[in-house]
């Protein structure tokens, strides 16, 4: 299981890129291996969300799993690459498999997230 340091992690098993008042939202390779073949990727809506609201949807041959919001803000990309390669999610989960970007209203906001040392103790 890869855990990059330089990113934070949600309860959820998503990974967030921080860049200014803007991150980049994925799911981590522990849900990606958990979920396994990735078939599909609903995207989410541009627009503004609430922390906790279910925003995308990634499909497997084993199980769908809600993308949620990790923080109250606004959807302002999506990786419309998902919709012709679904599969990116599983191989490159922290660079071309990136669902979404939004930015935040709040900066304080990522103090909620576990650095990657939490993450992997969360996850064993």
């Amino acid at each position: 299981m890869t855990v990059p340091l330089a990113l934070y992690y949600t309860r959820d098993h998503e990974w967030v890129r921080l860049d200014g008042d803007v991150v980049t939202i994925g799911i981590t390779d522990h849900a990606q291996e958990e979920l396994s073949d990735v078939v599909f990727v609903e995207l989410p809506d541009f627009g503004k969300v609430e922390a906790a609201d279910s925003v995308a949807v990634v499909e497997s041959v084993k199980a769908a799993s809600d993308i949620f919001a990790p923080f109250n803000g606004e959807i302002i990309e999506i990786n419309i690459d998902l919709v012709a390669d679904p599969s990116k999610v599983n191989t490159d989960p922290y660079e071309g498999g990136w669902i979404f970007k939004m930015r935040l209203s709040d900066l304080s906001q990522i103090d909620s997230l576990m650095g990657a040392e939490t993450y992997t103790s969360f996850v064993s």
